[in-house]
């Protein structure tokens, strides 16, 4: 995700040029580009808390619910996207990949979660 964001800020500084054929359907259209900037605080925020949790020095527990707020975050940012495009009805592999890939990766960060906190569960509980 952080490579995003980095590839995003060298595009809007100019340093890349992304050809129109590359672009989404209506770029250039002020709605949308409003739109797409409204993801920038939750997808910043749904970095910099998976990146503390799996980073920071917090006790597992406050890991955990920082982990789970980033998928959270992080799945619902990737649904609206792809609700979007499905009620806009266009369909783009490119920006669909992204997204659905998003929403796989977060379903399977709640997996991993669910099935971590039952093995600690069942060894905690001297199992």
């Amino acid at each position: 995700m952080t490579i995003y964001w980095i590839f995003a800020v060298f595009v809007i500084v100019g340093l890349i040029n992304v050809p129109p054929e590359y672009m989404y359907s209506d770029y250039q259209n002020p709605i949308i580009v409003t739109w797409n900037w409204s993801f920038f605080p939750v997808g910043i925020l749904f970095a910099a808390l998976g990146l503390f949790s799996h980073f920071g020095k917090s006790s597992l527990h406050h890991k955990q619910m920082l982990s789970t707020a980033s998928l959270s975050l992080m799945f619902c940012a990737s649904l609206m996207a792809i609700s979007f495009w499905l009620i806009k009805g266009e369909f783009d592999p490119f920006w669909w990949g992204i997204n659905l890939w998003l929403i796989a990766l977060s379903i399977w960060g709640f997996i991993g979660q669910y099935r971590a906190k039952n093995i600690y569960n069942r060894v905690a509980g001297g199992l």
